[in-house]
C-alpha cells in the first residue's frame, strides 16, 4: 500500500519535472514489527537514462528519534541545487520546521545556500491548484482549462503499477562462483 498511498505523490512530483521515465526498478517491503500489515518501506529508481538520476526512498517505521529522521526532496543540477525539507512528515502528526533552500553556481563558484520564504501550509495550500481546477469545473460557463489532465493521472498510475510489478519480480540473481 505504501507506493499507492504515499510514494505516488513523489512519483507525480518527479514526473512533473522530468516527464515519464523509460522504466522503473522498485522494491517495497513490510516492517518486521508489523508483518501482518502492508508494505511501509520502499525504494524506487526511475530510469531516465545515463545522465539523470531519480530515486525515492521511504521508511514509515523510523523510531529512533528526530535527530536522524529525514524527509526531503532534493534536486541537484549542473548549475545549482534545491532542497526542500518536508517538515509535516517529521514527528508526524505534529510536524517540524519546513524549508526550501536554493544554491546557484554563479560565475563558476558556488554561493551560499539561500532559504526561500514559504507561505501557507501543506494542507490545504498544497492542493490549491487541484482545487482551483475543481472550482473551475463547478463554475464552468463555456470554456475552461483543467490544470491536470486525466491522461497524466493515468500515466502516474501506470508507473505505480509498474513499480509493484518490479517489486514482485525480484532482484537479478547473482551467479554462483565455484
Amino acid at each position: 500500500m505504501e507506493i499507492l498511498i504515499h510514494s505516488v505523490h513523489y512519483i507525480d512530483l518527479i514526473r512533473s519535472f522530468l516527464g515519464n521515465p523509460r522504466g522503473v526498478y522498485a522494491k517495497t517491503v513490510k516492517h518486521p514489527k508489523s508483518a501482518k500489515l502492508a508494505s511501509t518501506r520502499t525504494s524506487i529508481i526511475l530510469d531516465y537514462g545515463n545522465t539523470v538520476r531519480a530515486n525515492i526512498s521511504t521508511n514509515h517505521g523510523h523510531e529512533f528519534g528526530l535527530r536522524h529522521q529525514e524527509s526531503y526532496v532534493k534536486w541537484e543540477g549542473t548549475k545549482g541545487a534545491i532542497k526542500a525539507r518536508l517538515g509535516l512528515l517529521l514527528n508526524y502528526p505534529k510536524g517540524e520546521t519546513r524549508y526550501v533552500g536554493v544554491l546557484h553556481f554563479g560565475g563558476g563558484q558556488s554561493t551560499q545556500w539561500q532559504n526561500v520564504p514559504l507561505e501557507g501550509t501543506w494542507f490545504p495550500d498544497g492542493f490549491i491548484g487541484t482545487m482551483a481546477s475543481v472550482d473551475a469545473i463547478r463554475q464552468w460557463r463555456g470554456r475552461w482549462h483543467c490544470l491536470r489532465r486525466v491522461d497524466d493521472a493515468i500515466q502516474t498510475m501506470a508507473l505505480v503499477e509498474a513499480a509493484y510489478q518490479s517489486s514482485a519480480a525480484g532482484a537479478t540473481p547473482i551467479p554462483s562462483i565455484t
